[in-house]
């Protein structure tokens, strides 16, 4: 970055800066004479930030990257057009100014020091209103730039909570949820209910018709449980070929009635929907368990889990609930 000239000795005229527009042009230019005009090359960064002052863009552009030396960038880039300033938050705050500023192409800079802006402020309604109008832009356009990056994290998290295969929520919103849920039966004396679901010999269904077929047995049963169920119920991916569906509000009774409609939906299940190929049924074996006083949801799903090998045991393609329920 080098100097070639002071705006007074340029061909540059206060009506083409944004923040000299409408205010007293003639003091303006006074306070601006000797302020130097600076060349950047393409790619040259604006080298010595450590000052409050304001940069100008006079000719060419800058892509200004905020807060690189914080360590906390958030990759924000914007791009500052002739007329556009940069470093007023420096000047007002008297702190160094922490952006990255480079050329995209050959550019010149009107380079500003603290002192002359305060005394403009001072002396000029006209470019106090603009900075101030400035800055409420940049703020309304900084917050909606959070409430964009706000909505795409909650939905990348969202996402992250979402089994890719099957649609069905996944073991880590089940770790993060299932534990509230069950605190909030215990806390409101309400029932919970929990049927795990497995699917009957996957591995020989995929040994016999491929990985492919077994993805879309996956999916099968995963759109049975959607479809079966109420709003307020969740289905969960457990792991592997196992499956979870959450109940709340709802008695064993009630759940076992949910459980028998889901074996036989899942026995009914269309996995190849072409139907020139031959049609694999898949049956699954349930556990249910609701939850006890006193119990903690690794408790609730150990109980689902040890009715579930029962089922497995007792020849599959059934449900059973558990035992502490009726003994």
């Amino acid at each position: 970055m080098k100097q070639i000239t002071t705006f007074a000795a340029s061909a540059y005229r206060i009506d083409d800066l944004q923040l000299f527009r409408d205010s007293d042009a003639a003091l303006a230019a006074r306070s601006l004479a000797h302020c130097p005009v600076v060349q950047l090359q393409q790619g040259e960064s604006v080298s010595d930030t450590s000052r409050a002052r304001l940069y100008i863009v006079l000719s060419g552009a800058l892509s200004v990257t905020a807060d690189t030396r914080t360590g906390m960038a958030d990759g924000t880039v914007s791009k500052v057009l002739p007329g556009e300033s940069v470093g007023e938050q420096s000047v007002l705050d008297e702190e160094a100014n922490l952006s990255l500023m480079t050329a995209l192409e050959t550019s010149e800079l009107l380079v500003v020091e603290a002192e002359i802006v305060w005394r403009l402020i001072d002396e000029s309604n006209g470019v106090a209103r603009n900075l101030l109008r400035l800055l409420s832009f940049r703020i309304r356009a900084a917050n909606a730039q959070l409430r964009r990056r706000q909505k795409l994290g909650e939905f990348y998290r969202q996402m992250s909570m979402i089994d890719g295969l099957t649609g069905l929520y996944n073991r880590a919103w089940l770790n993060d949820l299932l534990p509230e849920m069950v605190a909030s039966a215990h806390g409101g004396g309400k029932p919970l209910s929990l049927i795990m679901i497995d699917l009957d010999h996957f591995k020989n269904f995929n040994d016999s018709h491929g990985h492919l077929a077994g993805d879309q047995a996956l999916r099968a049963a995963a759109q049975v449980l959607s479809g079966a169920l109420r709003p307020s119920d969740c289905a969960v991916r457990y792991g592997g070929e196992e499956m979870m569906v959450l109940l709340p509000d709802t008695n064993v009774k009630v759940a076992v009635v949910v459980a028998e409609r889901l074996c036989e939906r899942i026995r009914q299940a269309v996995v190849f929907r072409d139907m020139r190929l031959p049609l694999p049924h898949i049956t699954a074996s349930l556990g249910v368990a609701s939850l006890l006083p006193g119990q903690d949801d690794h408790g609730l799903i150990a109980s689902a889990d040890a009715a579930l090998y029962r089922a497995k045991d007792g020849g599959r393609n059934q449900v059973v609930v558990q035992e502490t329920l009726f003994s």
